[in-house]
């Protein structure tokens, strides 16, 4: 993909000036024209993998995610091609939009692009286009919805029907049903689960936060504006930190293969004026996502966005993506919509919270620990609180970072008797330094897993309960550095309970318990250690950490009383 030359005088940091954004999505919208049907009413991007929703609904899909980029761009040229489109999909091409089917995701995508639009696009449309586009997308309203950021499709829709003056008491009990039905899963501090249960990743930014907000904005309502902007703007606060120096966004949870999406809230902050970063630090972590990912290679030779990361990775991909679906990719181009004098373009990048210090972040609603390093500029993630409801890699691991991904060989486990189960996850808590939660691998056998962390060292506990004598037990660390990042160095050395090939087994007792220490590090010649952490086994489940700093933790497993059916191990640190 061609850019401009850096402007490093501007942008001393990554280089990316709003030409850049420009011309990054002028080259993507270039590149999928080719791939439209002859009445520019679906797009079918190359592609062996078919989503589970059929071969139309891909191409409605390349449609409605390449119009968002189109409307975020506001060029016209372009968006006259997708008025082309207008005229014969909607009410002839296009699938219905039916009870939790795929169309229901495009409708939004196409709403809030001719909403974005409106003088652009919309208002110059035959009124026989007008009224049948505004039929098919109102079958939105009344479709039922996933249990999860799909409610917000129908407020999406429901807001952009409104301004037009469209079936208005139907849109309107859309928005308010689907802003209703999120209200249970905001737990506060910027952070929603994506439906019930712990399930904490990028939906956060890209679906739960956008939608509301930028609803909020568009039809001008101050009290919601105020209500969706403050809990982006707390979000925002520890998405920040989920960024390496290198722009890469933490390997973390799933439809990775949206890429640059990870933008999207940034420049949705600054956008509606609820952002608590610096205009040049917000440009900074969003051109840094963007430069990670065309720099290494996730735009194919054609100049499209395959399924994958970097580059194409079948890891990544779910049984709903289809050649279209990276597209979501297009809500990373939101900032197109600050005019060009905007202090977010003409501010002097300032660095990110992984280039200003080390850090070790306790996140407590989703009970996490963000532990970043300036030397190498790597952020690493403990999990201790979101899963899915089946064994997912990029919600169950221990782990996480900007530097590596979740492997086949259960990086970042607890391994009894062969089984690297972890369901049922409770947050026993995190503070400065640390974490701890507890897991169940399979019934009556739990552990209880706690980290500390300092710099990059890391000191891992875990506490095997209900297992019989014996039961082999195996720990695992970081894994899979990805391409392109040598020199990085995974490290994971056994203190209590293990051999050097960090196995282990129960012993006679009601619980066994497992320490090592963990690094991940880009330093070349880092100190060992050994000699950054001293770990001491107490009397019991105890143990005493000292760090090289002269700081000291006393931590103790404490077994259930026996008072609660559904009690279990805890952990206490001080």
């Amino acid at each position: 993909m061609q850019l401009p030359p850096d402007d490093r005088d501007s942008s001393p940091l990554t280089g990316y000036t709003r030409a850049h954004w420009e011309a990054a999505a002028d080259a993507l919208l270039a590149a999928v024209e080719p791939y439209a049907t002859p009445d520019r009413a679906l797009y079918h991007l190359p592609g062996d993998h078919v989503s589970h929703s059929g071969h139309l609904s891909d191409g409605l899909e390349g449609y409605a995610r390449t119009l968002l980029l189109a409307a975020f761009r506001r060029d016209e040229t372009a968006l006259g091609r997708y008025a082309d489109g207008l005229a014969t999909g909607p009410g002839g091409v296009w699938p219905h939009i039916g009870h939790r089917g795929q169309p229901l995701v495009e409708a939004a995508s196409i709403a809030l692009a001719l909403r974005l639009t409106r003088p652009l696009l919309w208002d110059r449309l035959d009124d026989p286009v007008r009224e049948r586009t505004a039929a098919w997308l109102a079958d939105a309203l009344t479709a039922e919805a996933w249990p999860c950021n799909w409610e917000l499709f129908p407020v999406t829709v429901g807001g952009f029907l409104q301004d037009i003056g469209y079936r208005t008491d139907a849109a309107r009990k859309a928005v308010d049903h689907g802003l209703e039905r999120i209200e249970g899963w905001y737990l506060g501090h910027g952070w929603y689960t994506d439906g019930d249960g712990r399930k904490f990743d990028y939906y956060n930014g890209w679906a739960m936060h956008l939608y509301p907000v930028l609803h909020a904005w568009l039809s001008g309502d101050q009290d919601l504006l105020d209500l969706y902007g403050g809990r982006l703007h707390s979000h925002l606060v520890d998405y920040a930190h989920l960024f390496g120096a290198d722009g890469a966004p933490l390997h973390q949870g799933r439809s990775l293969t949206y890429r640059f999406a990870t933008a999207a809230p940034l420049w949705l902050g600054a956008l509606t004026g609820h952002t608590p970063l610096p205009p040049g630090e917000t440009r900074r972590l969003a051109s840094g996502a963007l430069r990670y990912f065309l720099d290494g290679g996730a735009v194919d030779r054609r100049g499209l966005l395959p399924l994958g990361w970097l580059g194409p990775d079948e890891s990544v991909v779910q049984n709903y993506s289809g050649p279209a679906s990276p597209y979501w990719a297009s809500k990373g181009f939101l900032g197109l919509l600050l005019p060009a004098e905007h202090e977010v373009w003409t501010a002097p990048e300032q660095p990110g919270p992984a280039e200003r210090a080390d850090v070790v972040r306790p996140v407590p609603v989703p009970n996490w620990l963000l532990q970043s390093t300036r030397s190498d500029g790597l952020v690493r993630l403990h999990n201790h609180g979101s899963e899915d409801a089946r064994y997912d890699p990029y919600y169950t691991r221990l782990a996480y970072s900007t530097a590596t991904v979740p492997t086949a060989t259960y990086d970042n486990s607890v391994i009894v008797d062969g089984d690297p189960s972890r369901t049922g996850i409770e947050p026993l808590g995190t503070g400065e330094g640390w974490i701890a939660s507890r897991h169940a691998v399979r019934e009556g056998i739990t552990v209880t897993s706690l980290v500390l962390a300092e710099g990059a060292v890391e000191v891992r506990a875990h506490l095997v309960a209900g297992a019989p004598p014996g039961t082999p037990v195996r720990i695992t660390g970081w894994a899979a550095v990805r391409d392109g990042l040598a020199g990085l160095r995974c490290e994971l050395t056994p203190v209590s309970g293990l051999s050097e090939d960090l196995a282990g087994q129960t012993g006679t007792a009601e619980a066994t318990l497992f320490v090592a220490l963990a690094r991940l590090t880009g330093e070349p010649d880092p100190r060992p250690l050994t000699d950054l952490v001293d770990v001491r086994m107490r009397d019991g489940y105890e143990l005493s950490v000292g760090w090289a700093s002269g700081a000291a933790r006393a931590i103790r497993f404490t077994e259930p009383d026996g008072r609660s059916a559904d009690a279990g191990w805890s952990v206490t640190v001080r």
